[in-house]
């Protein structure tokens, strides 16, 4: 069956008519006004870890942590956090994401307010790690709401930018944050701090945000509960935490010892048996369903959010240790030489509208260069007297880099798959950016402790030096699997607007006359709005449509 629209610029086949209810559109203050909030919620992320990085040597030093267990300062939070994402995207998609953030933003100011109490080591890694629990529930939940609220492909790509530009200023407000607080009070107000924007935003937040739609289709509490694939989460947060621990545990117990074989022996078969689980399941049960893996680059652009954190947790961290343990720099004088990473990182989160003219591909490949140059760099810097000739051009191009690939795959991996699915999406490249700090700063602390012990101990830069060449050497095999799998010739054309289940408008996308890659069935063409002015209902064609341009 075929039928034309309006002025026939446009037609859709095989079409079971079926109609819905339109929200109200918002108005573009309150639009604004919304991602401004989502927009300190990112900011106040980055800043409290970017305050750690400043904070890090006196709280090592308060609870008393060997190098190795500092790891777990920042990694208790990335790896819970990183972790539970996955759930978090699913929570978002299947039951509300307004109260999925809310309820994740509260629960992360109340516990804040504990991390800044605690003096006791073991409780503090726990806290933290449920701090990022909660975290994790606003991350996917505000990524669904920008994309509803700003369904259009430019004003997406300018909202998505707008993200990552707050997060590159709470990195460079971070460091300084964090030495004043450090200097001047104590590192409990890095945390104090958190709770004392966070709390009342949310109320905000609470207010402003407007209803999501409901479903058309609902589910059982037992059927929502399901789809949260808590044994699949389980099985994957242990295993990270086995492979976290075996790797920090191989520069103190030997690498060769049972201590770290046994974890990491189990933490590999962990996670085969993840994968394994994820395709027995249903697709909409699945927290990282195996048909994800299929779409054109989204397994490239996965290993692509690797990168970015890998890079900048790790710099941070090894410059961070050495300038104020080893060369007895003050944390305000370190957090100011850190500052061009975070200036030019916020300078490149605009990088966004080069993405409408340069195919993500080649950005994201420039991008791994400068951060390789910049390792380069590193690996000779070893005094304070290298500062001005190889640390500093080194943070400006590698942290220019680094901004780079994380905007350049955070736009292309929503680009390449279904709106439907944007929570779970936004979920999984979070996901990885964490993973690649968390594990990249376990394996590289672990590297520079191993050869400390032979080599003199901090003091002496060959630690640091194979650090940065171990980061360099994972770069460049991201960089080639990016150069041969990621395909150019499958992006798709803008041709209508539709609306998801959620209720909210966003782009369909037409390539060789089918609906890809959105199922049929979850499109609601908006014809209103896409197709004549005319019409003034929107239609569900729930029996598979094919949207063509004439």
């Amino acid at each position: 069956m075929e039928s034309s629209l309006a002025s026939g610029s446009s037609k859709v086949t095989n079409w079971d008519p079926e109609p819905v209810v339109r929200r109200p559109t918002l108005s573009n203050a309150h639009r604004y006004t919304l991602l401004l909030i989502f927009c300190i919620t990112q900011f106040l992320y980055t800043l409290t870890n970017s305050a750690l990085f400043s904070a890090l040597p006196s709280l090592v030093r308060k609870f008393d942590f060997t190098q190795s267990q500092s790891v777990w300062i920042i990694s208790a939070y990335q790896l819970s956090f990183a972790s539970f994402l996955l759930m978090s995207g699913k929570i978002s998609d299947i039951y509300n994401p307004k109260y999925t953030f809310i309820t994740g933003k509260l629960i992360l100011g109340i516990i804040s307010i504990g991390l800044g109490f605690v003096s006791d080591g073991i409780l503090f890694l726990a806290l933290r790690a449920l701090s990022g629990i909660a975290a994790s529930l606003t991350v996917p939940s505000a990524l669904a709401l920008v994309i509803g609220l700003f369904p259009e492909p430019r004003h997406q790509a300018v909202a998505i930018a707008a993200l990552g530009a707050w997060a590159a200023i709470g990195l460079v407000l971070g460091l300084i944050t964090g030495a004043l607080f450090v200097e001047y009070v104590s590192a409990s107000w890095v945390f104090w701090f958190v709770s004392i924007v966070v709390i009342p935003s949310t109320l905000v937040s609470a207010i402003l945000i407007p209803p999501q739609t409901k479903p058309a289709v609902r589910k059982s509490g037992i059927t929502k509960f399901k789809s949260l694939d808590v044994t699949g989460i389980s099985i994957l947060t242990a295993a990270i935490i086995l492979f976290i621990f075996a790797v920090t545990s191989g520069s103190t117990a030997g690498w060769g010892s049972a201590m770290t074989l046994a974890p990491l022996i189990i933490s590999f078969a962990m996670i085969s048996g993840f994968f394994y689980w994820e395709t027995l399941l249903p697709t909409e049960y699945a927290a990282v369903p195996s048909s994800t893996w299929f779409i054109p680059n989204f397994s490239v652009l996965f290993g692509t959010a690797l990168l970015p954190y890998f890079w900048w947790a790790n710099v941070f961290t090894t410059y961070v240790s050495l300038w104020q343990d080893i060369y007895q720099w003050s944390p305000m004088s370190s957090a100011v030489r850190m500052l061009p990473i975070g200036i030019t990182a916020f300078l490149f989160s605009f990088a966004n509208r080069w993405t409408g003219v340069i195919s993500a591909k080649w950005l994201i490949l420039l991008g791994a260069v400068m951060m390789m140059a910049a390792l380069m760099l590193f690996a000779f810097a070893d005094g304070p007297d290298k500062y001005w000739p190889l640390v500093f051009p080194g943070f400006i191009v590698g942290s220019a880099g680094a901004m780079l690939i994380h905007m350049s795959a955070n736009i292309a991996i929503f680009r390449a798959t279904p709106p439907s699915i944007a929570g779970t999406v936004g979920a999984m490249f979070n996901c990885g950016l964490q993973l690649g700090s968390a594990i990249g700063l376990a394996a590289v602390s672990s590297i520079q402790a191993s050869l400390q012990q032979k080599d003199g101990g901090p003091s002496n830069y060959e630690g640091q030096s194979a650090g940065f060449w171990f980061m360099l050497a994972c770069i460049c095999v991201a960089a080639l699997a990016v150069l041969v799998f990621y395909r150019v010739d499958v992006a798709p054309e803008v041709v209508s607007l539709v609306l998801l289940p959620i209720g909210v408008k966003q782009d369909a996308a037409a390539l060789q006359g089918e609906l890809v890659p959105w199922p049929a069935e979850e499109v609601k063409v908006d014809l209103s709005n896409a197709m004549s002015e005319d019409v003034p209902i929107g239609l569900c064609f729930s029996g598979g449509a094919v949207v063509e341009k004439k």
